[in-house]
């Protein structure tokens, strides 16, 4: 007779081994980007990832979730914007985080101003010499390209008339505008794609690139253009709320990935609108989590913040070079999907954050009437006893916590 441990011992290796058998990779003249996902999603490690990452993004793509798409990194600088260009018109990306470096690269094809391949090794105390700049194997023009490029961001905002603040998506949009009309190739710019279909793009730190830098000659000139950044994170705030299921693409991590992330905190946290968290997390990233930064922090990581609805699930990390995995993602969904239709952010981004106000105020009557001491003002707790929040109209948890999103109701992968 078995031993109980035994017995246990042969339920968990079934358990355990029940998985595909993995067989020696079989490659074929003429095959699609279809076939080789599929026959990545056979393998194991970071091939395996980027296969679970097409299907979800498929899923994604068919839940009708509004998708963000967070870029960082130099991706425009190596051509990317065709693949993001592509997944707009085709309604698979609604809106977009950027850093602000790369829409200002962006602008150089539009205009023929020069982007060319070098090499990674080249000299660069001679690179600098000869007025070329370098990231990695992409060489650009100092006064050819950068500084043309400034001109055209000079003349784009230099007269321009503002009467209200605006936020980074409306100072993209009256950039991509200008490069409708004024470049030659204007079919080469995401920016200007983002424009025809639509599609909000916000940059959390718009001081932070050369498109900041060149509307200090704004404000030196007595004609600033009033960017209020707390426009971005009530009205990309007012995006997510929107949505009856949200997803990400993330490409890189930095600054875009937490300011996509940091909208389900801004609706539970500070606004009490707990919409659960995001529904869908696609990163590609080199980072890795043992650092504490936040590029490699994994989506399980997320969840402890209420950032996304389950630690585990509807969640892939795809560990890799982004320039070779966001093609496959791209091409992979552009191959199996039809195209949807557009949600047309931008024009509905002003009624969604009237929305988001107007129904907070009915929440939220006396949110600033304190007739008590605010939360920090809040009696020294005793040893072991959690603070109690004590500020006027903000709905308590126990503990003394504003509420936390519930655990979600699982989904199958």
């Amino acid at each position: 007779m078995k031993h109980p441990k035994e017995h246990q011992d042969a339920r968990s290796w079934h358990h355990h081994m029940s998985g595909r058998m993995i067989e020696p990779v079989a490659l074929k003249p003429g095959m699609k980007v279809t076939d080789l996902v599929e026959a990545y999603s056979r393998m194991g490690f970071n091939a395996r990832r980027l296969a679970e990452a097409c299907d979800l993004f498929g899923r994604m793509i068919d839940s009708g979730a509004l998708i963000g798409l967070t870029v960082s990194g130099a991706m425009a600088p190596v051509g990317m914007s065709g693949a993001f260009s592509q997944l707009m018109e085709a309604g698979f990306v609604d809106w977009v985080i950027s850093t602000g470096a790369n829409l200002y690269h962006d602008l150089h094809r539009a205009f023929d101003f020069p982007m060319r391949q070098g090499h990674f090794a080249a000299d660069d105390n001679e690179l600098y010499d000869a007025g070329i700049a370098r990231i990695y194997d992409v060489f650009i023009g100092d006064r050819a390209t950068l500084v043309a490029t400034d001109e055209v961001i000079a003349r784009c905002f230099l007269d321009a008339k503002i009467d209200r603040p605006i936020s980074t998506a409306d100072l993209h949009a009256m950039l991509a505008a200008y490069v409708l009309k004024e470049a030659p190739h204007p079919e080469k710019s995401f920016l200007v794609a983002a424009s025809r279909c639509d599609v909000p793009i916000y940059t959390s730190s718009p001081g932070d690139s050369s498109i900041g830098m060149n509307l200090i000659l704004n404000v030196l000139n007595g004609n600033r253009v009033p960017v209020d950044p707390y426009l971005d994170v009530l009205e990309t705030a007012a995006i997510v709320r929107s949505g009856n299921e949200n997803g990400v693409v993330e490409i890189g991590g930095g600054s875009p990935k937490n300011f996509y992330l940091q909208t389900q905190p801004t609706l539970w946290q500070i606004l009490n609108d707990n919409r659960g968290g995001h529904d869908y997390f696609i990163q590609i990233t080199t980072d890795s989590p043992q650092w504490g930064g936040l590029s490699g922090a994994t989506p399980s990581e997320a969840r402890s913040w209420g950032k996304v609805k389950d630690a585990l699930v509807n969640n892939v990390v795809v560990y890799s070079d982004a320039t070779l995995a966001f093609p496959v993602l791209a091409a992979y969904v552009l191959e199996t999907r039809k195209p949807r239709k557009r949600k047309t952010l931008y024009a509905k981004k002003d009624k969604l954050l009237a929305e988001l106000s107007r129904e907070y105020r009915a929440r939220n009557p006396h949110q600033f009437l304190r007739t008590t001491a605010p939360s920090w003002r809040a009696a020294k707790p005793a040893m072991g006893e959690a603070p109690r929040l004590t500020g006027a109209g903000k709905p308590q948890a126990k503990g003394g916590k504003p509420a936390r999103p519930a655990a979600a109701k699982r989904k199958p992968r």
